[in-house]
């Protein structure tokens, strides 16, 4: 395992290229900018080695990717700029902080006896089921709302998703599972490969379980089974918890804190 400062120039080098096949990337003082398909949004990140960050940097990167229809947002490891989240604030900004974690010890948690998983194909007609599994986990964390209590998602946002999704796992970018019980998606998760300076490193993320089906342990076991899959290639595996909660699952499965991702989004105005 590399040190833990090569592991976070590790991470910062994936982050800088993994928008690079489908975005252009718009340098705004420090920050780079990927400006590409809104189906598949990038944040505006920190380029390593970049300096510091201005406001004035902030609010032109927000301008521009407002300007491209794209969502507003920034991302960067905290110990690596401690000094953003004050600077994102300034702009008008809200920030979270996330816990950053890597694979250190894999542990295989195994899925109920009635739980399969299952890859996901770039053909597969349920992408858009699966899709709607991780649109309701994520819309309602303590809820109960089931993926039957809801009709498909026809617009044409959902559609351009779902096709720019086929794209990237027919093309190996996203490599996707799901968890079936009863033939009905009850989890779904991702892991992204992404080539690093010759080596591969693959981020976790979108591991969603039903609210109904939460205390199964379906999240865990899906997790585990994702790194497990990642790592036959990968050198690193890493994700941003929700978290301190979720980040406790993670560490049940063999990852390690290593960071703090922070977020920067526009205030929520929603009563």
């Amino acid at each position: 395992m590399p040190t833990r400062r090569g592991l976070l120039d590790c991470i910062e080098r994936y982050f800088a290229a993994a928008p690079l096949p489908e975005s252009r990337i718009e340098a705004v003082g420090a920050l780079d900018v990927p400006v590409g398909d809104p189906a598949w949004p990038y944040p505006a990140r920190v380029r390593p080695g970049g300096g510091p960050v201005s406001a004035d940097d902030v609010r032109t990167a927000i301008a521009l990717q407002e300007g491209a229809g794209i969502p507003v947002g920034l991302e960067w490891i905290g110990e690596r700029s401690p000094e953003l989240a004050g600077v994102a604030r300034s702009a008008g900004l809200t920030v979270d902080e996330l816990p950053l974690l890597v694979a250190d010890s894999p542990v295989e948690l195994l899925l109920p006896s009635e739980v399969r998983l299952y890859l996901v194909g770039a053909d597969d007609p349920e992408l858009p089921r699966y899709e709607q599994v991780a649109s309701i986990a994520f819309a309602h964390p303590g809820g109960v709302r089931d993926i039957g209590s809801l009709p498909p998602d026809t617009s044409p946002e959902a559609a351009a998703r779902t096709a720019t999704l086929r794209e990237r796992i027919a093309a190996g970018r996203t490599v996707m599972m799901v968890a079936v019980e009863d033939d009905e998606p009850v989890a779904v998760g991702s892991h992204q490969p992404v080539d690093v300076d010759g080596s591969e490193v693959s981020e976790i993320v979108g591991v969603a379980t039903l609210p109904r089906l939460r205390t199964r342990g379906l999240g865990a076991g899906l997790a585990s089974a994702l790194t497990a899959h990642a790592l036959e290639s990968a050198d690193l595996v890493f994700l941003t918890a929700g978290d301190d909660d979720v980040a406790r699952v993670y560490e049940r499965v063999g990852f390690a804190r290593l960071a703090t991702t922070f977020v920067a989004e526009p205030p929520d105005d929603t009563p």
